[in-house]
C-alpha cells in the first residue's frame, strides 16, 4: 500500500494525473481496452455529484426513466446527421445466444434515437406535452485514445430528453438545464465555467444548437463540463413524432437533450489537485473529516479512542458530516496523514495524549496545509464553517486562475504562439466560416470552445483570414 512520489504538475501534468487517480484510489483500467473500473473513492465523488444533479432535475419538474442499452441499427440510422456523427464510435452486437442476429444491435452511444421512436407512441396531443424525462445510465463510444474519467469507451452519465409543444419552450428548457449544470459545476464541484454555444463543426450530431460549459484545468487546457442541446424538430421528423396543437393542426414536437458525465470527476481532480494529490471540495468529498488517533501504549489508545469516537459521533450525529475514524493499528500516524492528504480529505483531526491533557486537538486543513490547535468543543462546533470556507476557497482560487489565463487576441501570430506556450482561453474575432475554423485548428491544435449564447459583433475583422468578423470566439487547446 506504499505510495510513490507524484510527478510535479509543472513538469509532467499528464503523469501527475495518471498517478494521482491511481494512488488516491479513484479508478484503474479495466480488462477490456478503453474500459475503466471506478473504485469506491472515485465513485463516491460521482454519487454526490449525481445526487446534486438529480435533486435539481426533480426540482425543475423532471422525472427519471430507463431505456434499453441495445438499440436496433435501423433506429440509429433514421436521423442522418446523428448516425454520421456517431458512426465511428458505435459498438455493434452482431451475435447473441451463439447465433448471428437478424439485425445488428448498437450499444447506445446516446439514446435520442430509441427514445424518440418511443415518443411517437406517447405523444398524440398538445395535452401530452411537455415530456420532461431524464435517464441515468452507461454509454459506450469506441475510443482509441483513452484517459481515466476523461475519455473511456464506457462511461456513466445522465441524459435528459424532453419534448415540447413550441420552439420557445424547448429553447428555454435547453438554457435552463445548462444553468442547472453551471450551478452544480460551480457550487458543488467548485469548478468555475464559461457559458456559450458551439459552432456548427463542434455541435452535437442532429442538434440545431449546442450550448456548453467550459472549464480551465491547471495545465491550462479547456475541458467541456456539460452540454445542453436544442434539437429543433429534427428527431421528431425522423421518428414521426407529431401532435395535434391547440389550433387542431398536426405539428412536429420540439426536442432537447442534455448530458453530464463522470468526466467531471476528472475535471474536479484537474481543477483543484496539487503536487501532493487531490484537494476535494467538501460538497463531494467522500470523507469530509478524517480523525487520526495517535498513541503508543494500550492505556493511551483507550483514552485517545474514547475522545476520537465521541468527536466522530458528534460530527456525524449533530452536523451530518462524512467522517472517517482511522483506527487502523497496522499503519503509523505519519502514513495516515499522507494518505488522507493524497485522497484530498478537506480536514484532518489529530488526537494524541498530549492534546488530551490540554483538552485540545490539532486540526489540519488540506487546501493550504494550515494547522491549528482547538479545544475539542471548538473543533466540533467549527467544522461546518471550516468546510464551507474550504469550499469557497477552492472556487475562488480556481476562478482567479481562470481569470489570469484569459487572453485577448490582437494578431493571429500572437494567438498561435500564446496558445502553444501559455495555454488558457483566447478570445478574438472570427469570420464565422467553417473552413477558416478548420484551418486555424489545423495550424494551432486549438478549437473554438464556444461563441456567445447571443451572437455578438466582435467589432474587428477575423484574426486569421481578415474577412469581416461575425462572432467573438473563445479558443483553447482542450481535452
Amino acid at each position: 500500500m506504499a505510495k510513490s512520489k507524484l510527478p510535479k504538475q509543472s513538469e509532467d501534468f499528464p503523469g501527475w494525473y495518471v498517478e494521482v487517480v491511481k494512488q488516491a484510489g479513484m479508478a484503474e483500467h479495466g480488462p477490456a481496452k478503453g474500459s475503466m473500473i471506478i473504485k469506491p473513492h472515485g465513485y463516491a465523488v460521482w454519487e454526490h455529484t449525481q445526487r446534486a444533479l438529480d435533486d435539481r432535475f426533480k426540482a425543475t419538474g423532471h422525472e427519471n426513466f430507463y431505456f434499453p442499452l441495445l438499440i436496433p441499427m435501423h433506429l440509429l440510422e433514421k436521423e442522418a446527421d446523428h448516425i454520421e456523427g456517431f458512426a465511428p464510435e458505435v459498438a455493434v452486437v452482431t451475435h447473441g445466444g451463439g447465433q448471428k442476429l437478424e439485425e445488428p444491435l448498437a450499444i447506445r452511444p446516446t439514446s435520442e434515437t430509441v427514445i424518440w421512436n418511443t415518443y411517437s407512441k406517447w405523444i398524440q396531443s398538445y395535452r401530452d406535452l411537455p415530456l420532461l424525462y431524464n435517464q441515468w445510465c452507461n454509454i459506450v463510444r469506441w475510443e482509441m485514445r483513452t484517459r481515466l474519467f476523461l475519455r473511456t469507451s464506457e462511461f456513466l452519465w445522465q441524459e435528459g430528453h424532453t419534448a415540447h409543444a413550441t420552439e420557445r419552450e424547448a429553447i428555454d428548457e435547453t438554457l435552463q438545464m445548462l444553468d442547472v449544470y453551471r450551478e452544480v459545476t460551480e457550487d458543488v464541484l467548485a469548478v468555475p465555467v464559461l457559458k456559450g454555444r458551439k459552432t456548427a463543426n463542434e455541435r452535437f450530431p442532429g442538434a440545431v444548437e449546442t450550448y456548453t460549459l467550459e472549464g480551465l484545468m491547471r495545465d491550462r487546457k479547456a475541458l467541456q463540463c456539460g452540454t445542453s442541446h436544442f434539437l429543433g424538430q429534427n428527431f421528431a421528423k425522423a421518428y414521426d413524432v407529431t401532435f395535434l396543437n391547440r389550433d387542431g393542426k398536426q405539428e412536429y414536437a420540439w426536442a432537447t437533450s442534455w448530458g453530464y458525465t463522470t468526466r467531471m470527476v476528472g475535471g474536479t481532480i484537474m481543477t483543484h489537485g496539487d503536487d501532493n494529490g487531490l484537494r476535494l471540495p467538501p460538497a463531494v468529498a467522500p470523507v469530509q473529516v478524517a480523525i487520526v488517533p495517535i498513541y503508543k501504549t494500550d492505556e493511551e489508545r483507550s483514552a485517545v479512542m474514547e475522545v476520537a469516537t465521541r468527536m466522530r459521533d458528534e460530527l456525524v450525529g449533530r452536523h451530518n458530516l462524512r467522517v472517517k475514524l482511522d483506527d487502523r493499528d497496522q499503519y503509523r500516524p505519519g502514513f495516515k496523514f499522507s494518505e488522507w492528504e493524497l485522497k484530498g480529505v478537506p480536514l484532518r483531526i489529530e488526537v494524541g495524549p498530549r492534546d488530551l491533557a490540554n483538552d485540545q486537538v490539532v486540526v489540519a486543513e488540506r487546501v493550504y496545509g494550515n494547522k491549528k490547535q482547538l479545544s475539542t468543543g471548538e473543533a466540533i462546533s467549527s467544522m461546518v464553517e471550516m468546510l464551507n470556507d474550504i469550499q469557497r476557497a477552492l472556487y475562488e482560487e480556481a476562478t482567479a486562475f481562470l481569470d489570469d489565463n484569459m487572453h485577448q487576441i490582437s494578431t493571429f501570430d500572437e494567438f498561435a504562439e500564446g496558445v502553444e506556450t501559455e495555454g488558457g482561453f483566447w478570445v478574438g474575432a472570427w469570420c464565422g466560416e467553417s473552413d477558416c475554423e478548420i484551418e486555424i485548428t489545423e495550424r494551432t491544435k486549438a478549437t473554438i470552445r464556444f461563441v456567445p449564447i447571443e451572437q455578438e459583433d466582435p467589432g474587428a475583422p477575423c484574426m486569421h483570414c481578415g474577412k469581416p468578423g461575425a462572432e467573438r470566439a473563445t479558443w483553447a487547446k482542450a481535452y
